[in-house]
């Protein structure tokens, strides 16, 4: 039986960020292979946003390492949690989302999932199942359970109360609502990301408080947008979403930082631990160059989330595009001039000359006129990051190649 628990152990903690407890973590795997019982394994989801990104894939592929292992899965959606809004990492309160956009979110959050989760093997939970039954009296009840001091722990609470920014008592039930999560599910095992780890703290001290073992918390590290200096986030235009087209994902992955480039492998992508020694080493000596692994890191990704054979067609296509100089050979260098490694890309097309403002720029992005590193980039938000290699197509024919300058 040791030896079971060392290889489920082993297998969960690969890529972890933080276990608490990690003794708790093989007293319960033990008990659940001595009586044949799975393990309930727990991640939410608020559904403020209807894409799922790679950042995301981090826990939910996770999570599948759970289901290989037998253990039974919860795909939480934070219906109800949603209309409130997560304050984690926020100076400002959130917009308060309609019921109508959080649903129309989460209906594509379970279609998207299942490029990585077995339907067949998900557990897909709302917690408006429990909080639409609570009244106010049950929310009084979970209030008395946690103490205001505890709350204002938290570092972004703590920020913003000192800084005179208003913090509402609606966000102060927010780690409550996701803490309670936990207690109606009776949850072994929570996930989530590094920025989540006071909300899952809070989930096993409400756990202990209702007479239930307290769950094992583990974190995952936070994936690094395109831009190479923000978390991966929609709002902020940096990241790669699972449901885009093959050549998109090839191309966004293609200008990733090099510096970014292992962080990639690890946690958005399946390679086994050899061959990510390999690019480990590949990198710190500089026997390999970049490109060549930024070539496998794209192609792995289009693999990961559509197929081989779209995977090769996005190799082939980036090929024609830019190694075998589809574009000019003698491209003119657009030069930026930046403090920061990161442009907005609206920004970059006005300095460009070809838009005479950033309205006429944003115009050119949503009518599919601009292209990054052979992929069409619509977001008006996207940043690039000035670090990489980037070669931009403005329009039918004009051709820059960014070069950064501090």
């Amino acid at each position: 039986m040791q030896e079971e628990i060392s290889r489920q152990y082993n297998e969960i903690i690969r890529g972890v960020e933080e276990i608490i407890q990690a003794d708790e973590l093989k007293k319960r795997l033990e008990w659940s292979i001595s009586n044949n019982r799975p393990l309930i394994v727990k991640q939410g989801f608020d559904p403020t946003a209807p894409d799922i990104h790679i950042g995301h894939m981090v826990s939910i592929r996770k999570l599948r390492t759970f289901q290989k292992l037998g253990h039974r899965v919860v795909f939480l959606i934070g219906d109800y949690t949603g209309l409130v809004g997560d304050p984690s990492g926020r100076n400002t309160a959130r917009r308060k989302m309609t019921e109508d956009e959080v649903l129309a979110n989460a209906e594509t959050y379970k279609q998207q999932i299942y490029k990585a989760l077995d339907p067949a093997k998900t557990e897909i939970r709302f917690n408006s199942e429990w909080f639409k039954k609570m009244d106010f009296a049950g929310v009084l009840e979970l209030t008395s359970r946690y103490t205001v001091a505890r709350i204002l722990e938290r570092d972004d609470f703590e920020k913003r109360y000192k800084a005179g920014n208003p913090i509402s008592l609606m966000e102060f039930l927010y780690p409550l609502m996701q803490g309670y999560d936990s207690v109606a599910l009776q949850a072994d095992i929570e996930l989530g990301g590094t920025d989540q780890k006071f909300n899952l703290l809070v989930g096993r001290a409400l756990q202990e408080r209702y007479g239930q073992n307290p769950q094992i918390v583990l974190t995952m590290p936070l994936l690094v947008g395109t831009d190479g200096v923000e978390k991966m986030s929609k709002s902020i235009g940096n990241y790669i979403g699972i449901n885009e087209a093959a050549t998109e994902i090839y191309g966004k992955a293609m200008s990733i930082p090099d510096s970014k480039i292992l962080d990639y492998f690890t946690l958005a992508t399946e390679i086994d631990s050899d061959r990510l020694k390999q690019i480990k080493n590949q990198l710190e000596t500089e026997s390999v160059n970049p490109m060549i692994l930024k070539k496998e890191l794209a192609y792995n990704l289009v693999e990961l989330y559509h197929n081989r054979a779209e995977a090769e067609k996005a190799r082939q296509d980036f090929e024609m595009k830019f190694s075998k100089k589809e574009i000019p050979d003698d491209i003119p260098e657009l030069a930026i001039s930046s403090v920061e490694p990161t442009i907005w890309i609206a920004k970059l097309i006005v300095d460009s000359g070809i838009a005479k403002s950033n309205s006429q720029a944003i115009r050119l992005l949503q009518g599919g006129g601009i292209v990054l590193n052979g992929a069409k980039v619509t977001d008006k938000d996207h940043k690039i990051d000035l670090t990489a290699d980037n070669v931009i197509k403005i329009g039918k024919k004009n051709f820059f190649k960014i070069i950064w300058s501090k």
